[in-house]
């Protein structure tokens, strides 16, 4: 199993940290624009393999997608990262030339690969991979909602004081501050809805934090977050690569779905080796189908602005 993370930044080298942690891909591959950046990232890691328990290899390279040949799985982390008091959408012009020109590198030395796409704005950015690779909708995967869906757990434990692993929650919609659904009614502690622990106020606070995750993380640190998009990256890598057949909230082509035609917003999908085997169609309420509708509608204006 051979994974390329392209983007040696923060997110692409935790991403490749987490990936050889769970010792399952025998080669991660880190490529990367600036001259050594990546190669000296992945000595970096490697010189934690003995300390850290894995032997999952990896190198690093400048630029060179011949070292990247073969991969069955390419995680596109490029792009400039947001700023504070910037919005995902306001990466676009830039992000999308920078998306197009690694995913034709990637399928040019690797035409069987599956695409996790986490360069913003996301669900835009997946659906230009979409338009200009012609690569099959099983094979192209956008990373945000198992990220929100992590921040959203996390706030959830929070409101409720409880560990963590006693929380289920799930966030679809689009990969943005305005565009996230997080489905508080769905949210569970060990099966029991968190309505029953936590009030109606408290629950639309929880849901208001986790739709300003990113910014109020941009905010503290100066940059986006990088631990957790990494954590998801893996999540979702290890999903595929060990068939494992786990749903994650992902942005994905939709043609009819949720009512929804011609873009990509995260819903629930099941992933596997094929990448996304099947998309979970849930019951929603008539508020959560609206905020659903709404969200798309947004991700359609930001879809705009792409340059076909």
């Amino acid at each position: 199993m051979k994974v390329t993370v392209v983007g040696a930044g923060a997110v692409g080298a935790s991403c490749a940290e987490y990936i050889a942690i769970k010792n399952f891909a025998s080669e991660v591959v880190l490529l990367d624009i600036k001259e050594g950046y990546a190669e000296g990232k992945a000595m970096d890691l490697m010189q934690t393999a003995s300390l850290n328990g894995f032997d999952t290899k990896i190198t690093g390279s400048t630029s060179d997608y011949t070292k990247t040949a073969g991969s069955d799985i390419c995680v596109i982390t490029s792009g400039i990262p947001r700023k504070p008091g910037m919005t995902r959408e306001e990466l676009i012009g830039i992000n999308a030339g920078i998306v197009k020109s690694v995913s034709a590198g990637l399928i040019e030395h690797s035409p069987n690969t599956i695409i996790i796409v986490v360069s913003n704005p996301m669900d835009t950015m997946t659906y230009l991979v979409h338009k200009t690779t012609g690569l099959p909708k099983n094979r192209i995967i956008g990373m945000g909602g198992a990220l929100d869906s992590a921040r959203f757990k996390y706030r959830l434990a929070e409101a409720l004081e409880a560990p963590i692993s006693d929380v289920d929650g799930m966030v679809i919609g689009g990969h943005s501050d305005k565009g996230m659904v997080p489905l508080t009614a769905h949210a569970t502690r060990n099966s029991v809805k968190v309505s029953e622990f936590l009030s109606e106020e408290r629950l639309n606070q929880v849901k208001e934090d986790t739709k300003v995750g990113g910014a109020t993380l941009t905010k503290l640190l100066g940059t986006s977050a990088w631990y957790a998009p990494g954590a998801a990256v893996s999540g979702l890598v290890q999903a595929i690569a060990c068939d494992q057949k786990k749903m994650f909230p992902c942005s994905v082509l939709l043609d009819g779905e949720y009512g929804l035609n011609d873009l990509c917003i995260g819903v629930p999908v099941i992933l596997g080796r094929n990448g996304i085997e099947s998309i979970v169609e849930i019951n929603l309420s008539d508020a959560e189908k609206a905020h659903l509708t709404e969200s798309a509608a947004g991700v359609k204006k930001t879809n705009g602005l792409l340059e076909l």
